[in-house]
């Protein structure tokens, strides 16, 4: 069929077919997806319109063409910056953040970048289903900016004092953040939350890597052709706490990952075969930040002020080598990192030279 090529015509053939009940709902193609996403983002069809459109996908379950066709809009939608270094690690942990543990992933950027590999971090203020605390509460709480623009971003992460940002969605993709206050209304997860953590918007001169977590077994795959899609070089899927990039410190895990953008390989990890030995799965969230209930069973139940500054500071403390479940989380992802960009022979050698650099405290001076 021919595509329409008024944008309005486009959503109204889509919704159509997409929206016609779970036994008669058909698939769009991959470019029809592509074309209606961004004019989504460019602000060219009704809200109204919009949530039908994300709902009705999710209901009917999104394709792999689906998916690649939204993935492509924001990617080409994104203000994308090449950095001053051969080499990029990309970690997109959820946006949507963490509810029932603290987060130690915004602190792996300064540790990296001690041991030369330099990390941008990317996310945003507060977005569903989860609304829990992010990478931009945490790194705000810990003193470091959290609104550069992908230049100033790109430009904090290649000089040698620091190494490693955080860059936001608000200034990485203006348009894609504007849907949030929709996406709030919409209520449940869309596919947006599965391709914006690929938005790639700082990449490196030779290589960029992407490193991200999941939950439910059915991800791995996609996640990973998706990244072949936006043009990592490399890609690192870790089974972790609450969908992150940090395994469980207590139990075997695994993780998947490609090389050269070739296929994916399964690889399993075993804390205690790291030196981690932790009675907890992962950080746990002190009984000060919980409050009395939570909007509903899907909003987080937790004052995020509060647990960005506790997140904060036992981060802060385990860059200068306090001992603890903090500091084994960054030792646990912090080697699968530096084993797959290829800073290191073994896991274990990847884990020694992080707890080298942990007790050293180096990595402290880099956060500000």
């Amino acid at each position: 069929m021919n595509t329409p090529s008024d944008p309005k015509l486009l959503m109204r053939s889509i919704i159509q077919r997409i929206a016609t009940g779970p036994d008669l709902s058909k698939d769009i193609s991959r470019e029809e997806a592509r074309l209606g996403t961004l004019a989504i983002i460019e602000n060219r069809i009704d809200p109204v319109q919009v949530a039908i459109f994300f709902i009705a996908l999710r209901m009917k379950r999104e394709t792999m063409d689906e998916n690649i066709g939204v993935l492509e809009a924001v990617l080409q939608t994104t203000r994308r910056v090449a950095a001053g270094v051969d080499e990029v690690v990309d970690i997109g942990d959820p946006y949507d953040g963490y509810n029932r543990c603290l987060p130690t992933a915004p602190f792996l950027g300064p540790l990296l970048a001690e041991l030369g590999v330099h990390v941008v971090s990317h996310g945003l203020d507060k977005v569903g289903p989860k609304y829990g605390v992010t990478a931009r509460h945490i790194l705000q709480a810990a003193g470091v900016p959290v609104d550069l623009s992908p230049e100033e971003a790109a430009a904090r992460l290649s000089d040698p004092k620091t190494g490693w940002t955080y860059l936001d969605q608000a200034q990485s993709n203006p348009g894609l953040h504007g849907l949030v206050g929709l996406r709030a209304q919409m209520i449940k997860r869309q596919v947006l939350t599965t391709v914006e953590v690929l938005s790639k918007p700082i990449t490196g001169r030779k290589k960029t890597h992407f490193i991200t977590g999941f939950v439910h077994k059915p991800y791995p795959p996609i996640y990973a052709e998706l990244a072949r899609v936006a043009g990592f070089d490399t890609a690192c899927i870790i089974r972790g706490v609450e969908g992150g990039v940090v395994p469980s410190l207590r139990q075997p895990g695994r993780y998947f990952h490609y090389h050269d953008k070739g296929p994916e390989s399964e690889v399993a990890i075993d804390p205690e075969a790291l030196g981690i030995r932790q009675d907890v799965r992962s950080v746990p969230l002190p009984g000060a930040v919980a409050t009395a209930e939570g909007e509903d069973e899907i909003v987080a139940a937790i004052d995020i002020p509060a647990t960005a500054r506790a997140a904060a500071e036992a981060g802060m403390a385990a860059l200068k080598g306090q001992k603890g479940a903090f500091y084994d989380s960054l030792v646990l992802s912090g080697a699968i990192i530096l084993n797959h960009v290829g800073k290191a022979e073994s896991l274990n050698d990847a884990a020694s030279q992080i707890r080298t650099v942990l007790d050293s405290g180096r990595s402290a001076e880099r956060v500000k």
